[in-house]
């Protein structure tokens, strides 16, 4: 367990450039190749996180300053994501689980049933938070083992569908993503196209960000969309002039920041990726292999981006007028992104379209958090999660972002109170 810890501490900066060089000497790369491919890697994810940092501590203040403004009093506040990892990475299951994972993942391509290595360990938490959550509902570690494991199964399922059509719509080779989150709303992305596409007038609107800039020139381009959307988000934030630039032009700094750090560590995977498909197609000619990453590389498109902060207000307008809700969308707001990037493509990259399945992304998150937020709390409580102080007053705690919220890790949670 300290072993698994020391690792996960090392957070995917240091982690993914020390797997990658190793992956690099094991498809011969030389050792000089392999230390650059390893850098670069490492480089970008830096960066990535470095921009996404921003994001969410540019972002942050102003969503909180939307809920005071708005007065909005529910009695299931959103602790953030790093609450969710921390039960994911907490609980008495974890080496059960990570251990079950790798070999399960191992056994699926040996059996030719994935094409998936999923070397994205950081985020087992998303997965392993849903066991966390079964564990605190049925205080069983076979079923809440398996009740992960089976959620990173069809995570995997979900990565190998989905690979080819993410690979030609970002421009990315011999990859997957098995996230835990973003994967299980691929589906509702399907189903929420398939629904637009015979709804009359609807279904005619060309929204993607290249159709913008072709009929409006500078003002479809990131940057414009990302300072207009931020300076949006200042004025309902309540923010004085000054902020609301800052923000204008923070947010579109992200817009134009984000794809370039993606870019440089993709220069670095394309040298690994080259190197593996020679060798695996020289020992494995009939099998193809796809490197399982973190979607962190998706959100920097520029309508997934734009999506997320639209998504930002229609959370908090979701969560007034929705029946029966009582989370409050808080430090996750500004994380919204990530419930996108993977359903985008499906969708076509149409703003409107991924704006419009993501507010039904949003309600189901909404009343999952709902359902399981005794349990969830529980959960919290387990691994002595101390909350913030502006979060104190909280009766019950559950995430927007994590598997334990998804479609897929609501209904193990309520199959496992059977238990």
């Amino acid at each position: 367990m300290a072993f698994i810890n020391g690792i996960i501490q090392l957070g995917p900066t240091v982690m993914m450039p020390i797997i990658f060089f190793i992956l690099a000497l094991i498809f011969r790369v030389r050792v000089a190749q392999g230390f650059k491919a390893a850098m670069l890697i490492g480089i970008g994810f830096v960066g990535i996180n470095l921009v996404i940092s921003l994001l969410l501590d540019t972002l942050g203040p102003a969503a909180e300053s939307m809920v005071k403004r708005f007065d909005l009093n529910l009695t299931v506040v959103d602790p953030g994501w790093p609450v969710g990892a921390t039960i994911g990475w907490g609980t008495p299951i974890v080496p059960f689980v990570v251990f079950g994972a790798i070999v399960l993942n191992i056994v699926l391509l040996l059996l030719k049933l994935t094409k998936t290595v999923n070397i994205d360990i950081f985020n087992y938490w998303h997965f392993m938070l849903t066991g966390g959550v079964v564990y605190a509902v049925t205080d069983s570690i076979i079923i809440s083992v398996v009740s992960a494991l089976l959620h990173f199964w069809v995570a995997i399922v979900i990565a190998d569908l989905t690979a080819k059509k993410i690979q030609q719509e970002y421009n990315l080779k011999g990859v997957s993503f098995a996230h835990a989150t973003s994967a299980i709303y691929v589906p509702i992305g399907i189903a929420m196209n398939w629904i637009i596409e015979r709804i009359p007038g609807l279904n005619k609107v060309k929204a993607s960000p290249e159709e913008i800039t072709k009929k409006y020139g500078v003002m479809g381009e990131p940057l414009t969309l990302g300072t207009i959307l931020g300076v949006l988000l200042g004025i309902l934030a309540g923010l004085n002039i000054t902020d609301i630039l800052t923000l204008g032009i923070k947010v579109a700094a992200v817009m134009v920041l984000l794809p370039a750090m993606i870019n440089i560590l993709v220069q670095g995977l394309e040298i690994v990726r080259e190197a593996a498909e020679i060798l695996l197609k020289s020992r494995f000619p009939d099998r193809e292999f796809y490197i399982g990453l973190d979607t962190a590389l998706l959100v920097g498109n520029s309508s997934v981006l734009a999506t997320g902060l639209l998504l930002i207000p229609g959370a908090l307008l979701l969560a007034v007028i929705l029946p029966g809700n009582k989370v409050l969308p808080f430090v996750d707001l500004a994380s919204l992104v990530f419930l996108l990037p993977m359903a985008a493509p499906f969708l076509q990259k149409n703003l409107v379209r991924l704006f419009i399945t993501g507010m039904v992304m949003v309600t189901f998150v909404l009343y999952a958090g709902t359902s399981i937020a005794p349990y969830y709390t529980k959960a919290a409580e387990m691994v002595n999660v101390t909350l913030p102080e502006n979060l104190q007053s909280a009766t019950e705690l559950a995430n927007l972002i994590g598997g334990a919220t998804s479609p897929l890790g609501w209904l193990i949670i309520e199959i496992s109170k059977l238990f």
